[in-house]
């Protein structure tokens, strides 16, 4: 597993609120237990208390995020740097029980935490996930959706870092504002009378209009 894969836990936290709307999915240990994904022995780890925790890291990682988004490149790491240092993981190699062709363990990296509860083993990951992304891509590939009002987080993987929004939904949302904001504009100009306008007509030097001859 590339150690960028983790990345993925800290957009799946942020994205558990959507400050704009007033939404928060994080209100139960079920709804943590369900970010760690196929990570079964680590989401058994979580209690009710690590709820509240867990809201605490999701402010942090947003922060991260929002600073990216802002342009703010030393902001957002040093945001993360101090979410790496309250939260470490140990590298390590591991093969698990996949094969190659030659009957050889896959070697991969693996983050091995040692959390004292669920939150600190879910933010090490988290962390250092988005420190390789970070590392790997650039700062400017952390962003916030532009489809107001969601504002939810996304990482940036287009060849052309051209990537504005979190998911083709909104990317659609937004095209469509955008048209039917081309429509009003188009509706609301002056339609063309074919009249000539007065201003059209030649002045003088002083800006006067200047009388046509009159036909005999």
């Amino acid at each position: 597993m590339e150690l960028a894969y983790y990345s993925d836990y800290a957009v799946r936290l942020v994205n558990t609120e959507e400050p704009v709307r007033g939404k928060d999915t994080l209100t139960s240990v079920e709804a943590v237990r369900d970010l760690f994904g196929g990570n079964h022995s680590a989401a058994r780890r979580a209690t009710d208390a690590d709820v509240t925790r867990f809201r605490s890291v999701r402010a942090r990682l947003r922060s991260v995020f929002e600073a990216a988004d802002g342009g703010d490149e030393t902001l957002a790491v040093d945001l993360l740097n101090s979410l790496l240092l309250e939260f470490p993981v140990s590298p390590q190699i591991s093969g698990h029980d996949f094969r190659d062709d030659d009957g050889r363990p896959l070697w991969h990296m693996h983050l091995a935490d040692h959390p004292s509860n669920a939150t600190a083993g879910y933010a090490a990951t988290a962390a250092m996930g988005l420190a390789f992304h970070l590392t790997e891509y650039g700062v400017d590939r952390l962003g916030l959706c532009e489809a107001s009002p969601c504002r939810n987080a996304y990482l940036d993987t287009s060849t052309n870092r051209s990537r504005r929004y979190c998911s083709d939904r909104c990317a659609t949302r937004a095209n469509v504002a955008a048209y039917r904001a081309r429509k009003r504009l188009e509706a609301d100009r002056p339609e063309n009378t074919g009249r000539a306008d007065d201003s059209a007509q030649p002045t003088t030097a002083s800006g006067e209009r200047r009388s046509e001859p009159r036909g005999r």
